[in-house]
Order: structure tokens, then C-alpha cells, then sequence
């Protein structure tokens, strides 16, 4: 499973709210909602959440596993 926890905590360090995220760098608020589920997102967001906190993916995102068995 994907985990967007870490997504949360660098904002914090950084100083930058789901506030300016929508109103100074345009990123949805649908696109902000499916990050809280930790729900899958597109490596073109991760990117721009990496770019717009100056930080790598590890401070974004995580695989955690939950249990569930992968089907391919």
C-alpha cells in the first residue's frame, strides 16, 4: 500500500499548508483529497510535490505493507 504520511509531515516541516498548495501552486483539491486516502496518484503530482517542497520522493511518499497479496 501506498502511504502519502510522510507528504504531511515534510509540509510541516516546510512550512507549506494545503492552503498554498490550491492557491499559490494550483494543485486540486481532489488531487489533495486522494493523497489523504492514500490513494494512487500520478508520478507527474509526485514530482511536483517534490519540486515544490525541494525535497525527494522518500519525504512524499512510502510502501507499507498492509497484508494484502499482490495480484498482477
Amino acid at each position: 500500500m501506498v502511504s502519502y504520511a510522510r507528504l504531511w509531515k515534510t509540509m510541516e516541516e516546510k512550512g507549506v499548508t494545503q492552503y498554498e498548495l490550491i492557491h499559490k501552486y494550483k494543485i486540486s483539491s481532489s488531487q489533495l483529497f486522494r493523497l489523504r486516502q492514500n490513494e494512487y496518484v500520478s508520478t507527474r503530482t509526485i514530482e511536483r510535490f517534490c519540486n515544490i517542497l525541494d525535497c525527494g520522493v522518500r519525504d512524499v511518499m512510502e510502501i507499507v505493507d498492509d497484508g494484502t497479496p499482490m495480484i498482477f
